[in-house]
């Protein structure tokens, strides 16, 4: 009797969505976006037949990922081998994941990989046909980097302190008290507190900004080798440490240094990208010079003048192996970052357009990451912001695409049945283009729907806009239109920077609601980092925003005062990037950019989810605005600059997608776990209607 009522209800639900020509799709929840599987680059094998990859996906359920390596022929006339489990997919200190490559033997017959299994980083290796997979170190540090000899028969890997070393260290400091200092990352927990190399570990910052390392992350690398036949492994001498890519700094001193460069390892040649152009108070120069050098001694190089290199933003350069051409990739600003590959021939001089895309060619998450390429095909991670990544075959000298492994054909479906994303082009309210991804609203009432606007960079399967945060699929398929928005290049004043968000944000407010798409009294916001300070910008110095939500911390006292430990880097730092010295010595510059001492211009509901080792630095502004029931704080512990553990990341998609609902259209989820986080925002609703009222 059960079956039979299972079945009938099937029966009419089908019914029903034939009838009412309604979508049946399954939803795009948070969830879904946020378990749906990444793309690592491909490599291809030296025999140009076959080519590498490894996917990540996120299981909320378990809390972590699962990582595949998988082998592939080039002709895709056979689905993906599995061949090997890629561990723990390891991340930098600010929560992203590193690109995980694979070396090819010389026969083809292995790939060799770094992974992190059972605790500690090896170099593995997988056989091609999936028969095995084994560890070829077994070294009681894990392994930084590895590469075989030229002839196949060794693999040299290079290490620092054992993870015995580490543990012993960061235990000592524990029992005898650690020393705060300006290597110290104040304004977190201090021991273990913070993911390296896939385990809490305590940190300490690196040279670079805000950077994190491990404690003994300064001991020297040691190299060795291992006899891939005999398993024998050696010390290796100074003058048998494998030479790295060739540097920048290696080249003729005379050269402008460039910002890219690749090797052909048969010919020498070298194909470099240098910035070019006036600077005139941009982070860096606007313009990218592709040339060619016959060696690393030449000093003159051989530019590209063709009119499709030469005003171009070219992002990535490879050489085609076997011939004389130099493959690159165009990432177009004005088409919100959409990328093109072209071939250029040293020899002619002559430029061919290869392929165009809506979106990433080069990767689904990282818009520098490259193709594999052999002879006659180049294998790429496409992406758009309808298209969640999959790998795709082109044809180097048609331009053909083929598709050889789409693991979210299913999400990719019920993106197209939804509604419809827009690339959008606009002008700020200066006049000046703009470009943004638009998830319109499905509605299901009348008028124009509320919307949620994000600004940072929108390239790829966008999700949850930069960061990963705020589910833009998910919020217009609950009536929420939502916009990506582009960031123009960057500038290093800091007003002038932050004052272009604000108004490409008004004026993309200003060209939806004129065409009737979106009520303007209805507008959300919000961002991470970057985003996050424009967020916070936008709310002090216009009226746009009905309430908003942060991530990530802006510039204020508090912030000043823990990083000042740094010492010299944080106040270079500062003053290049904000004009900010101290608060006593540029207190105008302080008084326009600190939230802390602009309290009283916040008329708007504000949600921080921070990670821990960020949220100390906000407090200055935080604890007043949640005493008086202006802004609700969640604090993720563990977490970095960008949230990375699943559990962590579905919560915060959830929060957002109720937090936008409830303020933008008064919906309330009536799970009943959520009563007391509503009873805390009816609470921030009442706060707001006193203060609106005077």
């Amino acid at each position: 009797m059960a079956a039979y009522h299972l079945k009938r209800a099937l029966a009419v639900a089908i019914l029903l969505c034939m009838i009412a020509r309604v979508s049946c799709a399954e939803t795009i929840s948070p969830r879904r976006l946020l378990e749906l599987t990444d793309i690592d680059e491909p490599v291809v094998s030296p025999d140009g037949r076959g080519m590498a990859f490894r996917v990540e996906q996120a299981s909320a359920e378990r809390n972590t990922y699962d990582t595949v390596w998988y082998v592939q022929g080039m002709d895709g006339a056979s689905p993906p081998v599995r061949v090997a489990s890629g561990g723990v997919p390891l991340k930098d200190s600010a929560g992203i994941s590193l690109p995980a490559v694979a070396t090819w033997s010389l026969d083809g017959r292995w790939i060799y990989y770094r992974a992190l299994l059972d605790g500690r980083i090896d170099v593995w290796r997988a056989a091609t046909d999936g028969s095995v997979a084994e560890p070829v170190t077994r070294d009681p540090a894990d392994v930084r980097s590895f590469a075989l000899s030229a002839d196949g028969r060794t693999l040299r890997y290079s290490v620092g302190a054992t993870r015995e070393e580490v543990l012993t260290a960061e235990q000592a400091e524990y029992d005898q008290g650690i020393r705060i200092d300006e290597s110290v990352p104040i304004g977190q927990s201090l021991f273990r507190s913070g993911f390296i190399e896939g385990r809490l570990a305590t940190q300490r910052f690196s040279k670079a900004w805000f950077d994190r390392v491990s404690l003994l992350n300064d001991v020297p690398d040691h190299w060795k080798a291992v006899d891939l036949v005999t398993q024998a492994t050696r010390n290796l001498t100074s003058s048998e440490i494998p030479v790295g890519p060739l540097s920048a700094s290696e080249l003729a001193a005379r050269l402008p240094k460039p910002w890219l460069l690749a090797s052909d390892p048969l010919s020498g040649r070298i194909a470099l990208l240098t910035r070019i152009g006036d600077q005139d108070g941009l982070a860096e120069r606007p313009g990218v010079e592709l040339a060619m050098l016959s060696d690393e001694k030449a000093t003159r190089p051989a530019k590209c003048v063709d009119q499709m290199c030469t005003g171009k933003a070219i992002t990535g350069l490879q050489w085609r192996p076997d011939s004389d051409e130099v493959v690159f990739t165009v990432t177009d600003p004005d088409m919100g970052f959409a990328q093109s590959i072209f071939r250029w021939n040293v020899i002619s001089g002559t430029v061919s357009p290869l392929v165009a895309s809506q979106g990433l060619l080069s990767g689904g998450r990282d818009s520098m990451a490259n193709c594999g390429i052999s002879a006659e095909a180049l294998v790429c991670v496409a992406a758009d912001a309808a298209q969640p990544p999959r790998l795709e075959r082109i044809d180097l000298e048609t331009g053909g695409r083929k598709i050889l492994f789409d693991p979210n054909a299913s999400l990719a479906q019920d993106m197209t049945r939804g509604a419809q994303v827009r690339l959008l082009h606009w002008m700020d309210t200066e006049g000046r283009p703009i470009t943004g991804q638009f998830y319109p609203a499905q509605k299901s009432g009348e008028g124009p729907s509320p919307l949620f606007v994000s600004y940072y960079r929108c390239d790829g399967f966008v999700r949850g806009a930069y960061g990963d945060e705020w589910p833009l699929a998910s919020l217009a398929e609950q009536g929420v239109a939502a916009l990506c928005i582009n960031k123009s290049a960057t500038r290093m004043d800091a007003v002038d920077r932050y004052d272009r968000g604000r108004q490409a944000v008004e004026g993309a407010i200003n060209m939806l609601a004129e065409a009737g798409e979106i009520d303007r009294t209805k507008v959300g916001m919000g961002g991470l980092s970057f985003g996050s300070e424009v967020t916070l910008w936008t709310v002090i110095h216009s009226d746009l925003v009905a309430a908003a939500s942060v991530s990530s911390v802006a510039i204020s006292q508090q912030y000043y005062l823990v990083g000042s430990m740094k010492g010299n880097v944080f106040f270079s730092g500062l003053r290049e990037g904000w004009q900010l010295g101290a608060p006593d010595e540029t207190t105008a510059q302080w008084r326009m950019l600190s939230p802390a001492l602009n309290l009283e211009k916040i008329h708007c509901p504000i949600l921080m989810q921070t990670p821990e080792q960020e949220y100390i630095q906000a407090l200055d502004y935080a604890i007043p605005l949640i005493r008086d029931h202006r802004a609700d704080l969640y604090v993720f512990s563990d977490e970095p600059h960008q949230k990375f553990q699943p559990r962590h990341k579905l919560a915060v998609y959830q929060r957002n997608l109720d937090w936008f609902r409830f303020w933008l259209q008064g919906v309330e989820d009536p799970d009943p776990t959520k009563a007391e986080q509503y009873a805390r925002w009816r609470i921030m609703k009442a706060r707001f209607s006193t203060l609106h009222a005077h």
